[in-house]
């Protein structure tokens, strides 16, 4: 079977074609943006392409000259206020490359699998399950539902997964998150403040990945939420992260998201309920200390 990763650079990305590889014998065809930024195969195992998803010609050229059985479309902007600054260029990249995926998807009778956020959500009752009703309160979170949307207005076969605060080491390249913000921080003796008031279930990547595998092989449909399974603030994150690697607690400021001036607004508190993911897909994923020690053993 052939499979289509988009976004094959990004975090998620990259952990995904990792674990593809190294457990499935599917064939792999990944795409991104510019050169290669993944681990060097020696088996030969995937074929990188570079392709812009906002060229509708492009891409649907590229897909039916390799007929893919599954697309895993990962690609998107993520950034919350680049998206709220930049709306165009959001919904160009998040929602119409998203359409010429699905439009090249169906002449070649392609699954699809779209991998969306909580930020689809207000943040007002979280944590939340499959058959909430969607409400984003910004720009990247409106457009992430209309790619949704997109998605399940298609002819296609198709399966959505949300996920939660992605959380991780990239295997090539350089990119923060939460938890290596803290530690690079704390280990230079620089004080922090990080937010109390904002709940999460953070997702460990390499679970993410899992996640979308069980989806493959159990040939899912619908609407999955795929996340870590404890409801965390930030605040939360940064006090485990000190612990677990004897850092200076003291440096970690706990304050409420209302001092910072940000262009898009975040929702108060999402995180996801995973028990549909738990039953129907065999979904285990890593408490918060556990991909800790995962990612920084």
């Amino acid at each position: 079977m052939k499979i289509l990763i988009t976004g094959a650079n990004g975090l998620l990305g990259q952990h995904l074609v990792k674990l593809l590889i190294e457990s499935t014998d599917y064939s792999l065809t990944a795409t991104g943006k510019g050169l290669s930024r993944l681990p060097i195969d020696s088996s030969n195992r995937y074929d990188y392409f570079s392709l812009d998803i906002t060229d509708g010609v492009a891409v649907n050229h590229f897909i039916a000259l390799n007929k893919p059985a599954i697309i895993i479309h990962t690609a998107a902007i993520t950034q919350v206020d680049d998206c709220e600054k930049d709306p165009v260029h959001c919904w160009d990249t998040n929602v119409t490359a998203t359409r010429f995926l699905l439009g090249a998807a169906e002449r070649v009778g392609a699954k699809f699998i779209y991998i969306s956020t909580d930020f689809v959500f207000d943040g007002e009752a979280g944590p939340y399950v499959e058959t909430d009703i969607p409400a984003p309160v910004n720009y990247y979170g409106s457009s992430k539902l209309g790619a949704e949307k997109s998605v399940i207005e298609s002819k296609l076969s198709w399966c959505i997964i949300r996920t939660v605060l992605v959380y991780g080491n990239i295997l090539v390249g350089n990119r923060n998150n939460m938890v290596s913000w803290v530690q690079n921080n704390l280990t230079q003796g620089k004080s922090i403040q990080v937010v109390s008031d904002q709940l999460r279930t953070p997702t460990y990547v390499e679970d993410l990945a899992k996640g979308i595998l069980l989806a493959i092989q159990k040939n899912a449909t619908g609407i999955y939420h795929i996340s870590g399974q404890e409801v965390m603030s930030p605040y939360d994150m940064a006090l485990a992260t000190a612990d677990y690697l004897h850092l200076d607690k003291t440096l970690i400021e706990k304050v409420s998201a209302a001092i910072f001036i940000q262009a898009g607004k975040r929702p108060a508190k999402t995180g996801f309920i995973i028990d549909k993911a738990k039953n129907e897909l065999g979904f285990s994923p890593l408490y918060f200390n556990e991909g800790l020690k995962k990612m920084l053993k």
